[in-house]
């Protein structure tokens, strides 16, 4: 089962090697990964997804995580409601008669060209996972010659729901 895990750090040298070594030596496969500086000076927020076998291993490995020394909170957020993003650049092969088909087809994704060429096309997109791998889909007819995703970077929004009857919904499905 995927998880959506956030990990507030201090912004030190070598938190992101222990971080992902413990995940490696507990066999979780990191999907996507994401860090930044905080609102904080000094701080750093990580969300990786992660493919967990079951509900056990997860509680497990939150807890070691927890007890690491540059780490200051380590929330799972899959099943609350969250605010989660992901960019993508898609360099596609183009020519100049394409070029208005293809605006055609990023402009309901809301994405755009952010560089232009005689035999390319550069878009940038964000938003939800699903939202990007659709347009990544509808271009790769057009011939992708590199794509580069950031991962997802999520936070709970501000007011979270009452799921006392286990019924939620997630980014992940």
């Amino acid at each position: 089962m995927k998880r959506i895990i956030t990990a507030t750090v201090r912004n030190r040298s070598g938190v992101l090697n222990r971080i992902t070594g413990l995940l490696q030596r507990r066999q979780f496969n990191i999907e996507s990964i994401s860090v930044g500086r905080t609102e904080t000076e000094g701080m750093s927020k990580m969300t990786f997804v992660v493919d967990v076998e079951d509900a056990q291993k997860l509680e497990q490995v939150t807890k070691q995580l927890n007890k690491q020394i540059d780490i200051i909170k380590v929330s799972d957020i899959t099943d609350k409601a969250i605010v989660a993003r992901e960019l993508a650049l898609i360099k596609i092969v183009s020519n100049a008669p394409l070029r208005a088909e293809i605006q055609g087809i990023i402009e309901p994704f809301r994405a755009s060209i952010i560089d232009v060429s005689k035999e390319s096309l550069s878009i940038q997109v964000t938003g939800k996972p699903d939202k990007v791998e659709a347009l990544i889909e509808l271009l790769r007819p057009y011939g992708i010659k590199e794509l580069a995703r950031t991962g997802v970077t999520a936070f709970a929004r501000g007011q979270q729901p009452n799921t006392k009857d286990g019924n939620s919904t997630s980014l992940l499905g």
